[in-house]
């Protein structure tokens, strides 16, 4: 059973950063497909930005690209997305999500629906 923890959210004024992490545990195997979603009130999942841990190229919404950096410590088993330039847009709880390969995406419609074990949430306000 997956396990995933995330801290790091807050209130920042529009144009701060806040960096969020996610620590993994109790996974079996090596590599994990694991993503950053969010939602905002009345809203359903977005999916923010992925990473497989075996490698490859980060992928993005369009709406972070060139904003967020999603990473891994892989020693550590965490995740992290780190989120520069925030607009009020971004107010939202974020979620670290996993599943085991095949990754599936984190971007398509539905993409929330093909991971399997989340965290508990952190929730990022960006006000004035």
């Amino acid at each position: 059973q997956v396990q995933l923890v995330e801290s790091g959210g807050g209130s920042v004024q529009p144009g701060g950063s806040l960096r969020l992490s996610c620590a993994a545990s109790g996974y079996s195997g090596s590599t994990l497909c694991m993503g950053w979603f969010r939602q905002a009130p009345g809203k359903g999942h977005e999916g923010v930005a992925g990473l497989y841990t075996g490698g490859g190229s980060p992928h993005y919404a369009d709406s972070v690209k060139g904003r967020f950096t999603i990473s891994q410590d892989s020693a550590n088993d965490t995740l992290y997305l780190q989120m520069n330039s925030l607009k009020p847009e971004d107010t939202a709880m974020y979620y670290c999500a996993a599943r085991y390969p095949p990754c599936a995406g984190t971007l398509v419609p539905g993409a929330a629906g093909l991971y399997n074990y989340w965290g508990q949430g952190t929730q990022v306000t960006v006000s004035s």
